[in-house]
């Protein structure tokens, strides 16, 4: 692990606990189980999705992308402002609009998973009752 990523969750450390985890050459930093950033080539990148992704865009700051099949994919995850590197209380603040945005993404596919296993459950019952 690079000394980059100690002096992220050190930067934190005034919001919350950061875990970091190896990931596809790279790390995810973790707060309260969920991804909120990601760490490749010593650079950051914060969970972004339709709420906190105009603050991004308003600094020209872009998603991380990586190369598949001779095409470029992006990832909800965006590259940090600088400002933060220079402030706690903007680290924080960015921090925890990305975890934000994790957690509404873990709840939304939580919902849909449940959504699924009712409509499951209802053709089930459908299904018993023609019988």
């Amino acid at each position: 692990m690079s000394d980059f990523i100690p002096f992220v969750q050190e930067l934190l450390e005034d919001w919350a606990p950061v875990s970091a985890r190896r990931m596809f050459g790279g790390h995810g930093l973790y707060h309260e189980g969920l991804m909120f950033a990601i760490v490749m080539d010593q650079w950051l990148y914060l969970k972004a999705e339709e709420v906190n992704r105009p603050e991004f865009e308003a600094l020209g700051l872009t998603p991380f992308t990586y190369a598949m099949k001779g095409k470029d994919v992006a990832l909800s995850y965006w590259a940090a402002p600088d400002a933060i590197f220079d402030a706690s209380e903007d680290a924080v603040q960015w921090a925890q609009s990305a975890w934000a945005a994790a957690l509404r993404g873990h709840l939304a596919k939580a919902q849909a998973r449940e959504r699924a296993k009712a409509k499951l459950a209802d053709k089930k019952v459908t299904r018993s009752s023609r019988v």
